[in-house]
């Protein structure tokens, strides 16, 4: 099994790296937390990895916006590095102030192999509030993305103030026509939450949690993966389990799936089995 290297950036507010790092530990991939300057000043390079890893955090206390600072940084000085990076048949994801960061960069929704212009963007929640729970999302069969494959629902963690995903007319459609709409929050049922609060918790148009570009290789999405990485990570998990266990069959993985590390085990398996 050859070795996939997997990126976690930190610094400057961002928080979720050793989450995130240790997703990705638990299926397989070498992951290495990295500073955004190292990236800058060239201590380490691009080169050496498969996957690069935007995380979720506070990018400069989302100073002018949430992601801004850190993709007008990172586009100025090692912009050339990340496209060269995509070019080369590589991986890269983005997770809430990361798809933030992504989308600020231009790198989605990449139309056309696109990856500089701004075309899409996560503004204010509609409730005017931090949101801070659990989503139901349901997953686009028919999408490109890499990170997704064999999921049809998923239940995440979201915490943000700045998710809503918004657009013009023209690019949404263009979005569902190429299949590049990822994820959708849904209600309890699995359906397309149509708007309704709080199962679409921000007000995202077309319900919209997470989209990719042409490729399937650059993913972005407002909820959490990393953070469900244990059964014990549900906030459901005490509940079903004595639920099962009344019924005499209770298996902890079987019944509670941690499948926020699916996501992960998809971008390894990407580079593995190929």
């Amino acid at each position: 099994m050859k070795n996939v290297h997997a990126l976690v950036l930190t610094g400057y507010g961002l928080n979720c790296d050793n989450e995130t790092a240790y997703a990705f530990g638990q299926v397989g991939a070498k992951a290495q937390k990295v500073h955004i300057n190292s990236l800058i000043d060239g201590t380490v390079s691009l080169d050496t990895f498969q996957i690069m890893t935007f995380i979720g955090g506070f990018s400069w206390a989302d100073d002018h916006g949430a992601g801004v600072i850190q993709a007008v940084r990172m586009k100025t000085n090692i912009g050339d590095k990340i496209l060269s990076f995509i070019d080369r048949g590589n991986l890269v994801l983005g997770i809430c102030n990361g798809f933030q960061t992504l989308v600020n960069l231009g790198l989605l929704p990449g139309f056309d192999r696109n990856y500089q212009d701004r075309r899409v963007a996560l503004t204010w929640n509609e409730s005017g509030k931090y949101r801070d729970g659990w989503v139901n999302l349901k997953i686009n069969p028919d999408s490109p993305c890499i990170f997704t494959k064999g999921i049809k629902t998923i239940e995440l963690p979201i915490r943000h103030g700045e998710g809503k995903f918004y657009t013009d007319e023209s690019t949404l459609k263009r979005l569902s026509i190429q299949k590049q709409v990822v994820m959708q929050y849904a209600n309890a049922k699995g359906y397309p939450a149509e708007g309704a609060f709080p199962f679409n918790p921000n007000g995202s148009h077309n319900d919209i949690a997470g989209i990719c570009d042409p490729t399937g290789r650059v993913f972005g999405l407002m909820p959490h993966p990393e953070a469900f990485s244990h059964p014990t990570n549900h906030p459901d998990w005490t509940r079903m389990k004595e639920v099962q266990k009344r019924k005499n069959k209770f298996d902890f993985y079987k019944d509670l799936p941690p499948l926020g590390l699916k996501i992960f085990k998809n971008a390894v398996d990407f580079f593995t089995l190929t």
